[in-house]
């Protein structure tokens, strides 16, 4: 979930995924995974940032992203993009509600990265960066982590993802990825309500994505970037 160019996110997923399964043999060891993800990051915001200095622009981007490996899944971020999993209290076999759809919880797998936020805060002061009172670094951007942004990197801005893991069983229904725009005027519960309604009535993923995206644009007003991805997973 980057506002880059396809070339940036091709790269990155090869890097990483070679990484991963370079760690590979008869189990997925997560530590080698991880590191895997912090070095794909570490190596696509060098390239960006090289890139933006030979050709004199100075963008940057926010990412969420999601890798899954056989029965483990992985979510990395940095910025204010979100990963928000469906997860259901009860398994398929148990009874569901009333109307045979089982009740999901929203989680949000990932954590914001913002420069009001007091550990991002302070990891900006040791850099010698400044917080200023309208909580955005340096008085301009309002993301402490991201790729790019090359006159923020010396004051604290960092490409170093938060990287979660976990198992996926037939708890686990859907994720919805999502950049800071839909999120604006979703909330982590509503967005899983909408999109299990309309995946319940049979329409695809990819459907499901472009009507939230729509929902989020024309009838919630949205006027921030609007990006979202919804990954359904197989049932046994």
């Amino acid at each position: 979930m980057m506002a880059m160019e396809d070339g940036w996110l091709q790269n990155m997923h090869r890097s990483i995924c070679m990484g991963m399964l370079s760690q590979l043999d008869y189990h997925l060891d997560v530590k080698a995974a991880k590191r895997a993800i912090l070095d794909g990051f570490r190596k696509t915001d060098e390239s960006l940032l090289q890139e933006s200095s030979e050709g004199g622009w100075q963008d940057g981007a926010t990412a969420v992203c999601v890798w899954v490996l056989g029965q483990k899944v992985f979510v990395a971020n940095i910025g204010d993009a979100k990963a928000v999993l469906a997860r259901s209290a009860i398994s398929d076999g148990s009874q569901g509600n009333s109307d045979g759809a089982h009740a999901l919880k929203a989680i949000v797998l990932t954590r914001e990265h913002k420069p009001i936020f007091p550990q991002e805060r302070a990891r900006i002061q040791k850099a010698g960066g400044v917080v200023s009172s309208n909580g955005r670094l340096q008085g301009r951007l309002e993301i402490s982590r991201g790729f790019g942004d090359r006159q923020f990197k010396k004051v604290g801005c960092s490409a170093t993802p938060d990287i979660h893991s976990f198992d996926l069983t037939e708890r686990e229904h859907f994720i919805i990825l999502g950049c800071d725009g839909l999120w604006g005027v979703f909330g982590p519960s509503d967005a899983v309500d909408f999109v299990q309604k309309l995946l319940n009535e049979g329409l695809s993923a990819a459907a499901v994505s472009r009507r939230l995206v729509r929902e989020a644009v024309r009838e919630r007003r949205c006027k921030d970037n609007c990006t979202a991805i919804v990954i359904v997973f197989k049932r046994s």
